[in-house]
């Protein structure tokens, strides 16, 4: 199997798992807590990403196994410990929000929420609810991003 096909793959398991991570397996609490401030935020994110990453794993093993995909232990480890990484650090929030104000994304970030000037109101006007944010589609973009890296990671070492 050509390093291209294995990229491909992993990717796609990857994908996969990540969105069965981030939206079934992660707990309301979690995603509730995961951006807040001290240890209760960096526990809740820390679970979070365990949870995941574990989902990840465990997509991505009959994966390798059933199509015979040459990767190593040490590639699996150092892509899904970066994508790990990545994920918690975007996932405490605060860190993504100041990234997206420092790239001019700001005004997007804060898109669907009544933070936004331009948000959606009801008759009444009040904040109306959306399907989506900003600050989701820049989260889930990050990502995908680093679904990519470790992809490649684990695909190359």
């Amino acid at each position: 199997m050509t390093d291209a096909a294995t990229f491909a793959a992993v990717f796609v398991a990857l994908y996969v798992a990540h969105t069965v991570g981030d939206h079934w397996v992660q707990s309301s609490c979690q995603a509730a807590a995961k951006g807040g401030p001290g240890w209760t935020g960096r526990l809740a994110c820390g679970r979070h990403v365990l949870g995941l990453t574990l989902t990840k794993a465990v997509l991505l093993v009959p994966v390798v196994l059933v199509l015979g995909l040459p990767v190593t232990a040490l590639g699996l480890v150092l892509g899904l410990g970066l994508d790990a990484a990545s994920h918690y650090w975007a996932d405490r929030r605060t860190t993504l929000a100041r990234l997206a104000r420092t790239c001019g994304k700001a005004e997007f970030y804060s898109l669907g929420t009544p933070a936004h000037p331009a948000h959606p109101v009801t008759a009444e006007g009040t904040p109306a609810a959306t399907l989506g944010t900003g600050a989701y589609a820049l989260d889930q973009s990050w990502h995908m991003l680093w679904l990519g890296v470790a992809a490649l990671i684990i695909a190359a070492v």
